[in-house]
């Protein structure tokens, strides 16, 4: 694959700590408000231009790119956001109490994205990606990275953890206790070498933020005579993170009610389809199993592993899908069914055990995590998760480093 240093738009240090804020799509309007409130230097301001919208205004309303690009211009006048003179790689780690993370921040090819060798497992909103598309060409930016991984097979990666004793550019403690820490990587021939001879990658997180920067490149290769294929619109910005070093966790739903049948005619159904018995424990210790939990208790339901080569169907959000959640409750569709609620992350099997406590909902499934090999399985087949099935922790902050699309040549 294709993986270049770039002449970065970077966060002053003075204010990164400012600056530095989630990505835009883990936030709503609100919790944009809220998180901006009182800080003229949050990045949110560009990412998230609705939030200084009332609530009435269309989400899709071109004052609000015209917002974003504003915005932007007047973080670059006033020095908070600063160019690079050079082009570089950075080190990038997420550092929790029990684990840390390291990946290389870059700037990926749109051909590779294209052609497949960045492989992708998610369907794509239209609305949302339309969004990033005019978002992106409005501010003339990657706004945020794409989050990427590879099998790092010759274990290289270890050689990166040297850095970790030299000055960072930023060393940022978030509120939730995340630690963000980049450094600016040396030998760049070498790391464009090296992923030279990576043959695929995979998107973890971002495909919007991916779609649509090969549609803003289509868009302006055709509008430009003298495209020559380096110009940096060609590229977007991605961190690129070893296999081995990724933490899935698990997506776990929520039903607000059991669809008119009653507590046994449920349990009934489901025991026709599943080995069903209680249980104490609200996540499941493996694949192959779902915890459940109804009416004050936790169940945990095992089955048959089904006889099919396809690895979308042997997925257990598969299982609990095509087993449980049409045919019992019938959720056909759990994009669009509002009956079907949705909580990512390590404690989110308890949070929607206590709203089925509060009466919010009726019950609540906790599944195991997607595993890294059948994430890479679905996308080498071409084929796409089911929806909100893989969900990744701690999230990469925007704001410190930026690409910029404009008339810069790419190197």
């Amino acid at each position: 694959m294709l993986f270049y240093p770039f002449r970065a738009l970077r966060a002053d240090p003075k204010f990164a700590a400012d600056i530095a804020a989630p990505p835009y799509d883990v936030v709503s309007q609100d919790e944009a408000r809220r998180l901006a409130e009182g800080n003229p230097h949050s990045f949110l301001r560009i990412s998230r231009p609705d939030l200084e919208f009332p609530d009435g205004v269309s989400s899709s309303d071109p004052a609000i790119y015209l917002r974003a690009a504003q915005r932007m211009t007047e973080f670059i006048s006033e020095g908070w956001l600063c160019r690079d003179e050079d082009e570089s790689f950075f080190l990038y780690r997420l550092q929790t109490a029990d684990r840390a993370q390291f990946g290389i921040v870059g700037v990926c090819d749109v051909a590779d994205y294209e052609n497949g060798v960045i492989r992708k497992h998610e369907h794509t909103r239209p609305e949302s990606e339309a969004d990033r598309v005019r978002h992106t060409d409005a501010i003339d930016a990657n706004a945020g990275p794409v989050w990427l991984f590879w099998k790092d097979e010759k274990k290289t990666s270890a050689s990166w953890r040297r850095i970790e004793s030299e000055t960072p550019l930023y060393d940022l403690v978030r509120p939730d206790g995340v630690r963000h820490t980049i450094w600016r990587m040396p030998h760049n021939d070498d790391l464009t070498a090296l992923f030279r001879g990576v043959p695929r990658c995979y998107i973890a997180d971002g495909h919007h933020r991916a779609a649509a920067a090969a549609r803003v490149a289509a868009v302006r290769r055709m509008a430009n005579p003298q495209h020559s294929g380096t110009e940096a619109y060609n590229r977007f910005l991605a961190v690129i993170f070893p296999s081995d070093q990724l933490c899935i966790q698990p997506y776990n739903r929520m039903v607000s009610d059991l669809g008119g049948l009653s507590k046994k005619k449920f349990l009934d159904a489901v025991s026709q389809e599943f080995n069903i018995q209680r249980t104490t424990h609200e996540q499941p210790a493996s694949s192959g199993r779902i915890a459940m939990y109804l009416d004050g208790d936790w169940y945990e339901l095992r089955w048959s592993a089904p006889d099919t080569a396809d690895p979308v169907s042997q997925l257990d959000v598969s299982i609990l899908q095509n087993r449980l959640l049409a045919p019992i409750l019938g959720i056909q569709d759990p994009r669009r069914d509002p009956r079907l609620i949705f909580r990512g992350g390590a404690c989110s099997a308890q949070e929607l055990a206590d709203r089925v406590n509060r009466g919010e909902g009726a019950v609540v499934f906790s599944l195991h995590p997607v595993s890294v090999e059948q994430l890479m399985a679905v996308a080498d087949a071409g084929l796409t998760m089911p929806p909100k099935s893989t969900w990744f922790e701690p999230k990469l902050l925007s704001g410190l480093l930026i690409h910029r699309l404009d008339s810069a040549i790419a190197r």
